[in-house]
């Protein structure tokens, strides 16, 4: 059976996890992130840091903290109100990225475009007029995933990996992820930016963050070689909350 939603769970010795979803939903993430941002703002005695996944928000206890506190703090906020319908915290920004697909820059556009029955033409302005929200960063520093894209893109990961190159958009299972350093990885590489991600040196080494929304215009090749040299890549942002 399962369990009732949204629930608390432990994670490990020294923190919790609220869990707003099994899997990944546009509700259950709306609440993660707005749960997060409001028990941020009640200063919670005992609270070393927060974070959220996919559909959770993560909880690690301060040293000498008093976790049923904690969690009796959390669990009040847990139930004040249904999350899933909640406003998504302020200070949200709207990226709009200029993106090469396909060429040999990013070369697995068409089989992407089959495995999702769309012609090449045709899954170009689908990626490209998507407008998505960041749900999670993960896997390296820096690196967003971004949903959800519309059902033919429920098209599974590949079991042989390919290296991709930093910057790279990448798609599966309903989600697109831009890669903040070379890797490989199962995702389908569709698709070429010059974003750079993570800025060690930064006041703020993450550039983008989970709530904001972003966009990937399609552009040619040339204009693609001709964007200004610089970490945004010719990205252009603007607030929205």
């Amino acid at each position: 059976m399962t369990a009732t939603l949204p629930r608390i769970v432990p994670a490990g010795l020294d923190g919790l996890i609220v869990r707003f979803g099994d899997i990944l939903s546009e509700p259950a993430n709306r609440a993660a992130l707005a749960y997060r941002a409001a028990f941020d703002a009640e200063g919670v005695d005992g609270v070393a840091e927060t974070a959220t996944s996919l559909v959770s928000t993560f909880v690690r206890f301060a040293p000498g903290a008093d976790p049923d506190a904690v969690q009796a703090r959390a669990a009040t906020l847990m139930d004040s109100r249904d999350w899933t319908e909640a406003a998504l915290p302020a200070g949200r920004r709207l990226v709009r990225v200029p993106t090469l697909y396909g060429t040999d820059r990013a070369p697995q556009l068409a089989a992407a475009a089959e495995a999702a029955g769309l012609s090449e033409a045709d899954a170009v302005s689908s990626l490209s007029s998507a407008r998505l929200r960041v749900t999670a960063i993960g896997f390296a520093p820096g690196q967003p995933y971004l949903g959800t894209l519309g059902e033919e893109w429920d098209i599974p990961r590949l079991t042989d990996l390919a290296q991709v190159p930093a910057a790279a958009l990448v798609v599966a299972v309903r989600q697109l992820v831009l890669f903040a350093q070379a890797s490989p990885t199962g995702w389908r590489h569709v698709g070429q930016t010059r974003l750079q991600l993570f800025r060690p040196e930064a006041d703020t080494p993450f550039v983008l963050r989970p709530g904001d929304e972003v966009t990937f215009a399609s552009i040619s090749e040339n204009a693609f070689d001709d964007l200004p040299d610089g970490p945004d890549g010719g990205a252009e942002w603007e607030d929205i909350a």
